[in-house]
């Protein structure tokens, strides 16, 4: 590090580890998305959700057999890079980056509709944007606190947001009074929905970009990320089943859930639910406030973006200035309103570094002399499923997805010239 900056700690083991692919999958689509399936598709949203997740199987697959390969933090940055030079690797991060910014403010607005239900002076546009905004400076200082303490109040988020799922989840069981059948919808009810399921199943990814603060990534990353996609694909086939069990359209799109709970265990339940979506999308962005922060980070150790984004807090060994940055940008697209629009636009941008790590696995593998037919074929799978899902976006989300590679591309010249601290290896 050339002796001027001071690297994070290693700090983070395997529970830790765990933590942030579960609430970076698990945050506004669990409570925003069973009324948007079941209506599109009907009783057969949970099946659509286990279809979800086994598409979702090869690219989790690809992450964990390269994250295997480094220690550093970037994930996908460092992936494209070692594959297929400087700025595919740069370009990677910088679409990840935006469509994390993106997303926060997708999650942020839900978050919001769930709590104007309790708190009606929230419904206002002009009090919904400020709520936003401060709830993302919020946790944008809380992050600045160190890894340890982040770890700490993200472990605290995350049984805040699941113990009142597993309410709904029981009082479905005992009050549930619907039949959920099995009906095979049309496809075309399907393509409709698609890359919102496929948002329902993104952020793992986030675990790959604070390695370089994790004991032992190597091991811990991707036993982290297949635990969770079981766990999670699981988790949500029993939150639609149980709002199906109960009556759609007891709620209303934004906050569903909390009508179904209401229906089975009163104001109690709907308050339950509310309080837990509040979490829940905290947690994924507060998740979100950690990592992301960490990949810009390693984009400047990697002389991608400019020094100031390398900075160390002395006092609190977290990289502030890439901490602030994220979060002044994230309130920014905070004033951009409405869940689906915001969802999608960050899918698209997200599933770019999704093709540039499945197309990495091969190349890196038949660099090193150690081609594996298995990992070739699951790569080509992930690249496929991916580039399929893409091919469902809509005129808005390549508008939004080409302005952001572009002003990528202007910063990349204009910045991304330092060399880089350390040598890119794998080791």
């Amino acid at each position: 590090m050339d002796g001027q900056v001071q690297a994070p700690p290693r700090t983070v083991g395997f529970w830790g580890t765990a933590l942030f692919p579960v609430n970076g999958m698990i945050g506004a689509g669990i409570f925003a998305m069973p009324a948007i399936l079941v209506a599109a598709v009907g009783d057969f949203a949970p099946w659509l959700i286990l279809a979800g997740g086994l598409l979702f199987a090869p690219l989790i697959l690809v992450f964990a057999w390269l994250a295997a390969r480094f220690e550093h933090s970037g994930g996908p940055v460092l992936y494209g890079e070692a594959a297929f030079g400087r700025f595919v690797g740069y370009q990677a991060g910088w679409m990840r980056y935006m469509s994390a910014i993106v997303t926060v403010a997708a999650n942020t607005h839900v978050m919001v509709a769930y709590l104007a239900a309790l708190f009606p002076v929230l419904d206002p546009d002009y009090m919904r944007a400020g709520a936003v905004a401060t709830i993302i400076a919020i946790l944008t200082a809380i992050n600045l606190f160190g890894m340890r303490k982040s770890v700490g109040a993200l472990g605290v988020m995350t049984v805040l947001k699941l113990a009142p799922l597993a309410l709904l989840l029981g009082s479905a069981l005992l009050a549930g009074t619907n039949d959920v059948g099995f009906v095979v919808p049309q496809f075309s009810q399907v393509e409709t929905v698609v890359l919102l399921l496929y948002y329902a199943f993104m952020g793992f990814e986030t675990v790959t970009l604070p390695a370089g603060e994790m004991r032992q990534p190597r091991r811990d990353v991707p036993l982290a990320l297949l635990t969770t996609l079981a766990a999670v694909t699981l988790l949500y086939m029993a939150i639609i089943w149980a709002y199906l069990a109960i009556g759609p359209g007891t709620g209303g799109e934004d906050n569903a859930l909390a009508g179904a709970a209401e229906v089975t265990m009163g104001r109690f339940g709907a308050v339950a639910i509310v309080f837990a979506a509040a979490f829940s999308i905290a947690g994924n962005n507060f998740q979100g406030g950690v990592t992301l922060p960490r990949m810009t980070y390693g984009m400047a150790e990697r002389g991608m973006l400019p020094a100031w984004f390398e900075k160390v807090s002395p006092r609190w060994q977290t990289p502030s200035n890439s901490i602030l940055f994220y979060g002044g940008a994230a309130i920014a697209f905070g004033f951009w309103e409405g869940f689906e629009a915001l969802a999608l636009a960050g899918t698209l941008t997200r599933l770019f570094t999704y093709l540039v790590s499945a197309a990495a696995l091969p190349v890196l593998e038949k660099r090193d002399g150690e081609v594996n037919v298995t990992h070739s074929v699951v790569a080509l799978l992930a690249f496929v499923s991916t580039a399929w899902v893409a091919s469902h976006a809509d005129i808005q989300s390549w508008l939004t997805f080409g302005g952001l590679f572009a002003g990528g591309t202007l910063l990349y010249f204009l910045a991304a010239r330092q060399a880089p601290d350390y040598a890119l290896d794998e080791a």
